[in-house]
């Protein structure tokens, strides 16, 4: 599959393209991670003045109605160069559920500061133990005049610490595993009882495991239906996550084709070696497959078919396979380097296993994508 895009879509990927291009390279971002916030708020703020954040949005709640495919663009170049501001977190998924199941209040509240850059959300659905079941809630939520008071812990919260409001799913009615029951709440992230313990993750991003203690909180969608709001939610964040993940791909192919025309054994380059050009020529094809089949998610996710479930799942272990495949493929090829810091093909390796647990491994995918297929 090969989409051809709209001369919009041509200009806002030539856009984020020249942006990282110029304020974006690997130093810069070794610079960011390092840095006590481990974020740029100059970047996100550049990003939100080129329209980065509206983009996905639809025009009727102020953004630019770019809508999934806008999503892919954006976060196949972040891919590319490891960006670690907050965009799938703020943007996919908080904004698509403010936007999908929040009321037109709430949309009026929250979806402007998202676009302008000024407020950046995370989404604590983690519990222990919970290994990827959306329906695993013992976070609890009763009602207190017009709001929730929620007591609970949530693990691995990613950008909270960078956060102003988390969406917390919580257990209103029912017992630990049922689906029904589970709500999702807007929690200021400086609440009164409500801590983090802050953590940096593998790939220098930032998370926090979340507690708390008759934390006040506003019901986000109806009640009891928050299971069905995050499994949307959790599909549209494998399109994106995907497209990223692609993006890491392409670009450590390109590395490692690069040093296998430098490096020279036996007075020859690497890459005249004919058995290392069989392993290229399979990651070549690898990342092929992969943005094939990352495409078709997003075409899919963007024309609102059914069964999107089912190709979530099949594109999440695919891709996510592919993508081990390459990391591990490149990181042998360059030899020990492959693996320092100074070197840009460890972070991608530890991004791309980031990338493969969130919202669940490729094996559970396959489990996933078995069950819904038989079920269809």
């Amino acid at each position: 599959m090969d989409i051809q895009f709209t001369e919009e879509q041509e200009l806002l990927r030539s856009s984020v393209q020249r942006l990282l291009r110029e304020q974006y390279d690997f130093d810069a971002r070794r610079k960011i991670v390092a840095s006590e916030e481990g974020f740029s708020r100059k970047k996100w703020a550049a990003f939100a003045e080129l329209g980065l954040l509206a983009a996905p949005f639809a025009e009727d709640v102020g953004g630019l109605g770019g809508g999934t495919l806008s999503t892919m663009i954006i976060a196949q170049e972040f891919g590319r160069h490891l960006v670690v501001e907050p965009f799938i977190e703020t943007v996919v998924l908080a904004g698509g559920l403010i936007v999908h199941v929040g009321t037109d209040e709430q949309k009026q509240a929250f979806i402007p500061d998202i676009i302008a850059g000024t407020k950046i959300w995370a989404l604590a659905w983690t519990e222990k133990a919970s290994r990827f079941n959306l329906a695993t809630v013992t976070t609890t939520a009763r009602r207190e005049g017009k709001d929730y008071v929620l007591t609970g812990e949530k693990t691995a919260v990613i950008a909270a610490p960078w956060a102003d409001y988390l969406i917390v799913s919580a257990r209103t009615s029912g017992h630990r595993h049922d689906r029904g029951g589970v709500s999702l709440f807007v929690v200021d992230r400086r609440a009164a009882n409500l801590h983090l313990q802050s953590f940096k993750t593998i790939d220098g991003r930032r998370a926090a495991e979340v507690s708390l203690r008759e934390v006040r909180g506003q019901l986000l969608g109806k009640e009891g239906e928050g299971v069905a709001a995050l499994e949307a939610c959790r599909d549209r964040a494998i399109g994106a996550l995907c497209a990223e993940l692609v993006g890491a791909i392409g670009e450590l192919n390109s590395a490692t084709l690069e040093y296998s025309k430098t490096r020279k054994q036996f007075g020859t380059t690497i890459g005249s070696f004919q058995v290392l050009q069989h392993r290229m020529v399979d990651m070549f094809i690898a990342h092929q497959e992969a943005l094939s089949l990352m495409q078709q998610l997003n075409l899919t996710l963007g024309a609102g078919e059914a069964g999107i479930s089912r190709l979530a799942s099949g594109a999440k272990s695919k891709i996510g396979y592919a993508g081990k495949f390459v990391a591990d493929q490149a990181v042998q090829l360059h030899g020990g380097m492959g693996m320092t810091d100074e070197l840009n093909v460890g972070h991608y390796f530890k991004r791309i296993s980031s990338i493969n647990i969130q919202f669940g491994d490729p094996a559970y995918h396959v489990l996933r994508y078995a069950q819904l297929d038989a079920a269809a």
